[in-house]
């Protein structure tokens, strides 16, 4: 029997490997994911009139089955927004959030590629990090935060944020390279938190594999390298990780 609210949520990061983790979540027998992947309903503020979450509005995203025993989705711009995680925390106070983290400059390139692909970015990446400050601000809604490829890569203070309004024991975080190297290990992992039975036996995923024009420039990710070397270093602290391949990538 499960609650009629989420259970679950996949909030980040993007271009971290959440698409991988929502296509073999939505393999397990007891869990519903919501119907679409990135439901954006916590970073709405439509959906929230007069700071009242519309609930009725998000539940109409899932259909459980008679079968299922947990509900989640994956939206992986919640973690990085400071409001989606109030909002969470409001509606759910047992909520249970799935993280998945990759080297922070892999995934600025890959953030950047992904907009130049889809028509909403012009610069090449050198001049959008170093124009980032200016063009991306959270607290201001005309500097957008689809810019944000070196911020969104800070990750210890986005784990703090989640640990001020949830016990740390509700957050799961997982490596994105681990996903990719040994998926079944990382689902276990995701089952045991999520208190379902084991996942079945399922065939890796690979998603978004394609190959980028060009590779990152080398002194792009020197630059990079100095931005996250003490943001990287305090996340290995925080979570009693070994991120020394992520200044190497």
């Amino acid at each position: 029997n499960y609650s009629k609210r989420v259970g679950f949520i996949v909030c980040g990061t993007q271009k971290g490997g959440t698409t991988a983790l929502d296509q073999y979540l939505r393999k397990h027998p007891d869990i519903c994911m919501a119907d679409k992947k990135e439901v954006h309903f916590f970073d709405k503020k439509k959906n929230f009139p007069l700071g009242i979450g519309n609930y009725r509005k998000y539940h109409q995203f899932f259909s459980p089955q008679p079968q299922t025993k947990i509900i989640g989705e994956a939206t992986p711009v919640y973690m990085y927004k400071p409001k989606c995680v109030e909002r969470m925390a409001k509606y759910n106070p047992d909520l249970k959030l799935i993280v998945v983290l990759r080297c922070p400059i892999q995934r600025a390139y890959s953030h950047w590629n992904m907009l130049i692909k889809s028509g909403a970015e012009t610069l090449g990446f050198g001049e959008a990090m170093r124009k980032e400050n200016e063009r991306v601000d959270l607290n201001n809604e005309r500097k957008h935060p689809l810019y944000s490829y070196v911020d969104r890569g800070l990750y210890s203070n986005q784990i703090k944020r989640l640990w001020q309004h949830f016990p740390k024991e509700h957050v799961l975080v997982l490596k994105n390279e681990s996903l990719k190297l040994s998926p079944m290990k990382e689902l276990d992992k995701v089952c045991e938190f999520l208190d379902v039975s084991n996942m079945p036996q399922v065939d890796n995923v690979t998603v978004f594999s394609h190959s980028y024009e060009e590779k990152i420039q080398r002194e792009d990710v020197e630059v990079l390298k100095g931005i996250f070397q003490q943001d990287v270093s305090e996340l290995e602290q925080l979570l009693k990780w070994d991120c020394s391949d992520w200044l190497t990538c």
